[in-house]
Parts: C-alpha cells; sequence; structure tokens
C-alpha cells in the first residue's frame, strides 16, 4: 500500500470516528478525533466545518467561527459551511456578518426556508424590522406550510401594537397546523389586547389545556385571574349606568 493510500485511510478512520460522536452530540470527543484528522490533511473544508459546528455546540463561538471561516475558503460552493458560519455570527450577536452570510447561502441554496428565516432575524437583530417583516411575507408566499415565518411576522406585529393583522396571521397559520397548539398563547393574547375578553379567556383555556407544562402557563393562569376578576367590575359599572 502507498504511503498516499494510507494517508488518506488514516484521515477517514479519524473523521468517520468523528462523525460518529458529532452525531451522539459528544462534541469534546469529535474534537479530538476532527483534530487528528486534520494533522493527516489540512486542507479538507468538512473537517474544518464539522469541527466548528463541534464549537458551536459547546458555545465556544471564536473557535468555531474560526474554523468554518477556513471551511468557506477551502470550498466556496457549500451552502451549509455559509449558513453554519451565519449562525455562529447570529449567536455571537453579530447580525451585520450574519447577513453576508445567509445572503452567500441563500445564492447556493435559493429555495431553503431555515436559512431566509434567520436571514430574517439577522435583520431583526440590526433593527430593520421592516425587512424582515418583507423577507417573513416573502417567505409564508413561497412556503406557506413554513410556520416559523407566521410566528415570527405575527410577533413583529404585536410589537408594534398591530394585533389586528398578527390575529389573522397567528388564525391562519392554525388553520394550516391545527396541531400546534402553542399558538393558542398568542392568539389568546392578542384578543386581549384588542379588549376581546371572552375569546382570550377560550383561546389561554385551550392552551392550558393542551400545553400545561409549558413554560407560559403560570403566566397565562394568573392572566386568567385577572380577567375573572374584571368581569364584576364590568357588570357593576354598567348597573351604575341604568
Amino acid at each position: 500500500m502507498s504511503p498516499v493510500i494510507s494517508k488518506s485511510l488514516l484521515n477517514n478512520t479519524f473523521k468517520n470516528k468523528g462523525d460518529i460522536f458529532r452525531a451522539n452530540k459528544s462534541y469534546k470527543e469529535a474534537i479530538s478525533n476532527y483534530l487528528n484528522a486534520l494533522l493527516v490533511d489540512r486542507n479538507n473544508a468538512e473537517i474544518y466545518f464539522s469541527l466548528g459546528v463541534c464549537y458551536k455546540n459547546q458555545n465556544k463561538l471564536n473557535k468555531a467561527i474560526e474554523n468554518l471561516e477556513k471551511a468557506v475558503l477551502l470550498d466556496s460552493e457549500n451552502y451549509e459551511y455559509f449558513y453554519e458560519l451565519g449562525l455562529c455570527h447570529l449567536k455571537d450577536e453579530v447580525p451585520c456578518k450574519a447577513i453576508k452570510c445567509f445572503i452567500q447561502a441563500i445564492q447556493l441554496e435559493p429555495e431553503n426556508p431555515e436559512i431566509i428565516y434567520h436571514l430574517g432575524l439577522a435583520h431583526e437583530l440590526c433593527e430593520e424590522p421592516d425587512m424582515a417583516m418583507m423577507i417573513y411575507q416573502k417567505l409564508i408566499e413561497n412556503s406557506p406550510t413554513y410556520m416559523r415565518a407566521y410566528l415570527r411576522k405575527s410577533y413583529l406585529l404585536s410589537k408594534m401594537g398591530l394585533y389586528n393583522q398578527a390575529l389573522k396571521l397567528y388564525l391562519n397559520a392554525l388553520k394550516i397546523n391545527p396541531q400546534y397548539t402553542k399558538i393558542y398563547s398568542e392568539i389568546g393574547n392578542c384578543f386581549d389586547k384588542l379588549g376581546k375578553q371572552k375569546e382570550a379567556k377560550r383561546y389561554y383555556r385551550k392552551f392550558l389545556s393542551a400545553e400545561p407544562e409549558d413554560e407560559k402557563a403560570i403566566r397565562i393562569m394568573h392572566r386568567m385571574k385577572n380577567l375573572r376578576k374584571l368581569k364584576p367590575a364590568i357588570e357593576k359599572s354598567n348597573l351604575s349606568l341604568v
């Protein structure tokens, strides 16, 4: 066996072991094997990419970005490399760099909704809500079953106080995916903000029934108690006017 072949086999052995550890979320062991693979071949974009993903999952963002940047330098035709690099910049709260990476990823993989969605998030962090809204709307039109676009655009509309528009979008999302019961809380909140207490309580109850262990459950239970207290006050006020 020639030295070139044995070197290739050795590299693949370390890489394959690293891939198995990474799949099992044993990132420390995966990193050790990937580093050994790099000792054999320092020009392997896939290994730098795998290292970057492992470091990202360990929240070691500087190392993750360093390795992913090496990956895109060695292979600029793989959208996943740019996408993961963008996610790291997003996690590192450097959204302008994330935007550039997501745009490059979209140029290589234009129909991927996850990349487009994260581009919208990056624009949000850059305090460009109008651009983010446009991206989410385009995503809704092109990928009508992609729930995250509905939820994020609805969230932005609610944040702007446009509760009627947000409610309409939440209800459309629920029609598309009736099993997404977490959305009941947001629908209830919109009705609540619009002063429609009966509808708000109905959706709050639906949410508590479907998602009793959700982190929002306690807050919503408190809100339900407050809404029940408001009813006698309203009736009393009406009686005094007669």
